[in-house]
């Protein structure tokens, strides 16, 4: 049997393995072993196959082995539920001030309130969702908001 042929069955054990492990380094081996049988098949020397296979292995395991797992390890970057809607843009429908109001958020009326206490925001202005306490949206507006009259302003204690 040639050597290569026997690259190639190691590589399909390997394969096979790394299926059932699913460590990921097997996989590597698996593919270091198909290597080294292409260059058997080309027609180069044993000890030229056993170098690309050391070769395709130690580049493996050293170059893509810690990207895998950084991979893996990162977790998942979707937000889910309230929490995806903390950063997005919602329509003041009845004025908000520190304590209550109304906004359109994602085509859904909720209470919201404004995060900061001194501020008054109007019906149609625009906000961005800072967090959701329960079920109220904490809000600030997205732009500056006009200045009140001097007879509409709260009185300063």
């Amino acid at each position: 049997m040639p050597v290569w042929l026997i690259w190639i069955i190691i590589a399909a054990g390997l394969g096979v393995a790394e299926f059932f492990t699913l460590t990921f380094v097997l996989g590597l081996l698996a593919a270091a072993a198909l290597i080294a049988g292409l260059l058997g098949a080309i027609g180069f020397p044993v000890v030229v196959q056993i170098i690309g296979f050391a070769a395709a292995a130690a580049a493996g395991l050293v170059l893509v082995k810690p990207i895998m797992d950084r991979q893996l390890k990162r977790g998942p970057d979707v937000r889910s539920g309230t929490a995806a809607l903390v950063g997005r843009s919602a329509v003041v429908l009845q004025e908000v001030d520190a304590d209550n109001g109304r906004v359109k958020l994602q085509g859904e009326e909720w209470s919201a309130r404004c995060i900061d206490e001194d501020l008054v925001i109007p019906v149609g202005a625009h906000v961005d969702v800072m967090e959701i306490d329960g079920a109220t949206a904490v809000v600030y507006p997205r732009e500056a908001l006009p200045e009140l009259p001097e007879q509409n302003r709260p009185e300063q204690n």
